[in-house]
C-alpha cells in the first residue's frame, strides 16, 4: 500500500529537503475508501502546469513549483512569500494499480486516486463443513 508508520519519517523528510536547498516537502494525507487509495497533497499557489507527477517501479515522485508574480514598478514594503519548489516521494507497493492513477488539481490540492489491483482486493472464501465432504466421498464410491 503506502508507507506504514515510521518513527524516522520526520527525520527522513528533513534530510530529503536539506539535500536540495530551497525545496520543501509537500504535506499530504492518504486514506482508503473501499478499493481506492486517495492521496491529497497541499500545493497552495502552484500552477497546474508546473506539477510533474511520475510513477516508476512502484515509486511516485511529485515535483512542483510556485512562482510569485511581481507587478511592474512595484516597491515591496513586506516580502515574505517566496518562489517555492516542492517535492515528495512515496513508495506505493505492489497492491496498487499504478497504471490507473487518476490525478486532479483543484483549489491548491492535488488529489490522486489509485485503485487496488484485482489480486489485492479482498475475496470471500467458501468454507465447507467436514461432514459434508465425508458424505460426498461415500456417495461417490
Amino acid at each position: 500500500m503506502l508507507m506504514r508508520t515510521d518513527p524516522f519519517r520526520n527525520l527522513d523528510r528533513l534530510f530529503e529537503t536539506a539535500a536540495v536547498p530551497g525545496v520543501q516537502s509537500a504535506p499530504m494525507d492518504a486514506y482508503r475508501v473501499g478499493d481506492v487509495v486517495t492521496v491529497e497533497f497541499d500545493l497552495p499557489g502552484v500552477d497546474a502546469d508546473s506539477i510533474d507527477l511520475e510513477v516508476e517501479r512502484g515509486e511516485l515522485r511529485l515535483a512542483a513549483s510556485r512562482q510569485r508574480s511581481t507587478p511592474e514598478g512595484a516597491s515591496y514594503m513586506v516580502q515574505e512569500r517566496r518562489d517555492t519548489k516542492v517535492s515528495r516521494r512515496l513508495m506505493l507497493g505492489d497492491t496498487l494499480d499504478v497504471d490507473h492513477v487518476d490525478a486532479e488539481y483543484s483549489d491548491g490540492v492535488l488529489t490522486l486516486r489509485i485503485p487496488l489491483r484485482e489480486s489485492a482486493k479482498p475475496r470471500q472464501v467458501e468454507v465447507r463443513r467436514g461432514a459434508e465432504q465425508a458424505a460426498i466421498a461415500v456417495e461417490s464410491n
